[in-house]
């Protein structure tokens, strides 16, 4: 007698709005609200308050895989809705809010519209490819993640001081570029949110770009 094969339970679909209350999706809808803060905070051209919103919402992003990976009872549909959260999300954080850092950085003179296009569509793409192959070997990248981007411009907003803003604007302008050249790259690079050390390393950071900014804004 051939032994029956058990079919997998078929998950039934939750209500919308209840994917908000898990707590992965909890994490990266603060990284959200931390990337809308950021981009407020650019429109009116105050860097150093838009920075610290940026971190924070790469520190969310980060957090957020780690609560996932580690939490129990999560459904497939869980795991696939908050993959998918993440992605939209992430275009937004590292691909929109750099381009417009630049446009409002060279206060929106149209020469910087093509650099803001091209850090944009380096994103948009780089995150197509991930969600089409997925990780290199199962360990690395293909490409520059593009979470590196708010953490590299952050960190490079810290030298503006030592600059005139026309010329800072052209450094801001190449960074943006050279990070962008990187996102769509053959470079492999590690998954450095997967590792809870480097986590709190970039909790670290966070705290210490947040002191660093804060002071300057007082």
């Amino acid at each position: 007698m051939t032994p029956q094969k058990i079919k997998p339970e078929i998950e039934q679909n939750k209500i919308i709005i209840s994917y908000a209350w898990d707590i992965p999706n909890i994490c990266s809808l603060a990284g959200l609200l931390c990337t809308v803060i950021a981009i407020y905070f650019i429109v009116l051209g105050l860097f150093p308050a838009a920075m610290i919103g940026m971190i924070w919402a790469v520190a969310f992003d980060w957090a957020d895989g780690l609560i996932a990976r580690r939490m129990k009872g999560r459904t497939g549909s869980d795991g696939r809705f908050g993959g998918q959260l993440d992605v939209l999300i992430d275009i937004v954080s590292y691909g929109v809010t750099p381009a417009l850092l630049l446009l409002s950085y060279g206060e929106f003179d149209p020469v910087f519209l093509p650099g803001a296009f091209l850090m944009l569509a380096a994103g948009a793409i780089r995150l197509s490819y991930f969600s089409t192959f997925g990780l290199a070997g199962g360990s690395k990248y293909t490409g520059l993640a593009i979470d590196n981007n708010s953490i590299a411009l952050v960190f490079l907003f810290l030298f503006e001081g030592l600059f005139s803003p026309e010329v800072f604007a052209v450094i801001l302008y190449a960074a943006g570029l050279g990070l962008a050249a990187l996102n769509v790259s053959q470079i492999s690079t590690p998954k450095l949110s997967g590792k809870p050390i480097n986590v709190v390393l970039l909790a670290a950071y966070t705290l210490a770009i947040t002191a660093i900014y804060g002071w300057i804004l007082l």
